[in-house]
C-alpha cells in the first residue's frame, strides 16, 4: 500500500484545549505520525502523518478526537535521514548540535583580520 504524507494543522482557539492529549493516537494500523511541532508565535500545531489518503487520515484524527483545522498533502524536503528517523525520538541521550558547515551555519560572528594583514580598509 502506498503511503502519502499529509500536514494537519490545528489552531489554538479554545482555552484549556491541549493538542498534546491525542497526538499519539494519530498512529494506527493505517496511519503513522511522523512528527509534530508547535509554532507558538502562530498559535498552531503542525502534525505530519503518513496514510493511504486524506480521507483516512482525517477519519483517524476524528476518531482520536484531534481536531483538524486544515489538512493537505505534504512533501519531505531532503532525505529521510536528514529529517531524523523515528528511532531517534526514543534516544536516552540528547542529540547534540551539528558542527557548523560554513559561515552561514555559524552562530558566532566572524573574526576580524589583524590590522596590516590585508583585511583592513584603506
Amino acid at each position: 500500500m502506498a503511503r502519502r504524507l499529509f500536514a494537519l494543522e490545528r489552531y489554538d482557539r479554545v482555552a484549556g484545549e491541549d493538542a498534546d492529549d491525542a497526538i499519539d493516537r494519530l498512529t494506527t494500523g493505517t496511519t503513522r505520525l511522523r512528527g509534530a511541532v508547535r509554532l507558538p508565535t502562530d498559535g498552531v500545531v503542525l502534525a505530519l502523518v503518513e496514510g493511504p489518503d486524506a480521507q483516512t487520515v482525517a477519519a483517524v484524527a476524528a476518531a482520536a478526537r484531534w481536531r483538524v483545522d486544515r489538512l493537505g498533502p505534504a512533501e519531505w524536503l531532503g532525505s529521510a535521514e536528514l529529517l531524523g528517523p523515528a528511532e531517534l525520538l526514543g534516544r536516552a541521550e540528547p542529540i547534540g548540535p551539528a558542527e557548523p558547515r560554513g559561515p552561514a551555519d555559524s552562530l558566532s560572528a566572524p573574526e576580524s583580520p589583524a590590522p596590516g594583514t590585508g583585511g583592513d580598509l584603506p
